[in-house]
């Protein structure tokens, strides 16, 4: 059985922004990918509310993606393939950070994955990096998420260079999906299954 380990944030836990409680299981993206791969392969969910990439939370604390990134992998240990999705947090105007820096802030992880010995053997496991897609019409999240609009639609080109530069394999969400309008950074139902599946056909060529 190949072991996938999704780590993200609160689109990977499956915030629904009409509820603001967590998809069913049925409904997650990360469950659409599980039901769609089949029973061959076993899809681990690793996504909280509100993690960053690199970054200590002065407010919310505890949400740095770096800091339990390793313990995670140690837990899941052998895993095939981790996909990984943040950055959206990083946005948040008390981090006055740029796409670049953000997506720089990816790369970080990624590297931390290729130098673990989480996957089979003490390899490194795969790594598929996301570009989260970008910001909609920012309702209630306007004020936290200020000004993040314009450095969200560059996620993609510069995630994108990210995994060239590192060697990993790369998806666009963007390229698939669309933020909700109910708050402009979440996914709705519909968006879960389509990034599920899209996500799936990508697994498919590198495992």
């Amino acid at each position: 059985m190949k072991r996938i380990v999704c780590y993200g944030d609160s689109n990977t836990w499956g915030y629904d922004p009409q509820t603001q409680d967590r998809f069913d299981d049925t409904t997650r993206w990360t469950r659409v990918l599980a039901q769609t791969l089949g029973t061959d392969y076993e899809v681990i969910e690793e996504g909280l509310n509100g993690r960053t990439t690199v970054w200590d939370d002065p407010i919310e604390g505890y949400k740095n993606g770096l800091t339990y990134l390793i313990p995670c992998l140690e837990t899941h240990r052998p895993i095939d393939l981790v996909v990984l999705m943040l950055g959206t947090n990083d946005l948040k105007h008390r981090f006055s950070l740029t796409a670049f820096d953000i997506a720089q802030g990816a790369a970080v992880l990624v590297r931390a994955i290729q130098a673990s010995q989480a996957g089979r053997n003490g390899a490194p496991p795969i790594t598929l990096l996301m570009a989260p897609p970008p910001t909609t019409t920012l309702t209630g999240f306007a004020d936290m998420f200020e000004g993040a609009g314009p450095k969200s639609v560059k996620f993609a080109a510069q995630y994108e260079a990210v995994a060239q530069q590192l060697g990993c394999a790369f998806l666009n969400a963007g390229a698939v999906i669309v933020s909700s309008p109910l708050d402009g950074i979440h996914f709705e139902a519909s968006e879960h299954a389509k990034l599920g599946r899209a996500v799936a056909a990508r697994v498919k060529t590198l495992l």
